[in-house]
């Protein structure tokens, strides 16, 4: 069965990012690259491959920065043409597909992810959409987060939720659901809590950065108040959305890599680094000598 398409998409990039500093003092925790590519970029990428048309940024006043990596760039674009760099200049170009526009939006305050997500209602209308945090980077092994939860939608024609298990002691950093099976690596969602202790967890299955969402969100996030952290919670939405409608949750296939933390990101970048088309082999090689080293007391 083919998925069902959905055209547009939002990237919520309004956050300060200040796990990272000071390195994202100036610079947005999105645009940190993973061997020559920013995160968003590798979130975009996923959201083009799965359809998206519309790529909707919910940002702050300090992303300019995004707003001008998915712009175009004439005096590079003109420079590289001169110097007969044709290979450079199709990746500058091709970085956003010439039939996908970009709209911006302001979040002027930072009342959390349930209102970085209610911005776009704008832009995003009466159309199911996806919802991407950059942090959160997914390599689907050539099918993405996106497009395995697309044919659950598909299927269903209810909102979706990508989730993975995580450690029962973890539970305090992630929204997690209460489960009834519903099929290989499908649940529908019962009840959802924003980061609950271990003990009173319902699950250890946790809501990682993807979401699918019917167009009533909007409604339930309109109405929710604010909750852990005293932001609006997307968490907290999507909990009255159960009293609407099915939610399904998805363990997706892949592997994903909380760039959120420092750790995760560096082993996002060892993985890309090692898959490289034109570093891997090298780098790969400095791995084993690095391991060498280490086994033998040399570091």
């Amino acid at each position: 069965m083919s998925a069902t398409r959905i055209r547009k998409a939002v990237f919520p990039v309004a956050g300060l990012g200040t796990r990272f500093l000071p390195a994202t003092k100036a610079s947005p925790k999105e645009m940190l690259p993973v061997v020559d590519k920013p995160l968003i970029q590798y979130a975009v990428e996923e959201a083009v491959g799965a359809g998206v048309e519309v790529l909707v940024f919910v940002t702050s006043r300090t992303k300019r920065s995004i707003e001008d990596h998915f712009d175009s760039a004439y005096e590079l674009e003109t420079e590289l043409e001169r110097r007969g760099r044709k290979a450079e200049l199709e990746m500058v170009r091709g970085i956003v597909p010439k039939h996908v526009s970009c709209v911006y939006i302001r979040q002027a305050e930072a009342l959390g992810l349930g209102h970085a997500v209610l911005c776009a209602e704008p832009a995003i209308g009466d159309e199911p959409f996806f919802v991407l945090l950059a942090d959160d980077l997914i390599d689907g092994h050539g099918r993405s987060a996106l497009q395995q939860m697309a044919e659950v939608y598909a299927q269903h024609q209810s909102s979706v939720v990508g989730i993975e298990r995580v450690k029962p002691d973890e539970t305090q950093r992630y929204g997690i659901i209460s489960p009834k099976s519903a099929g290989p690596r499908l649940h529908q969602v019962t009840d959802i809590v924003e980061k609950p202790k271990p003990e009173v967890a319902p699950s250890n299955l946790g809501v990682v950065g993807r979401y699918l969402l019917t167009p009533r969100i909007f409604e339930l996030i309109k109405s929710t108040g604010r909750g852990a952290g005293g932001e609006i919670q997307l968490t907290d939405a999507i909990a009255g959305l159960l009293k609407h409608e099915q939610v399904f949750g998805y363990e997706f296939e892949g592997v994903r890599y909380d760039c959120g933390s420092k750790s995760g990101y560096l082993r996002a970048t060892v993985e890309f680094g090692l898959k490289h088309t034109e570093l891997g082999n090298t780098f790969r090689d400095y791995l084993v000598e690095v391991g060498a080293d280490l086994k033998s007391g040399k570091r």
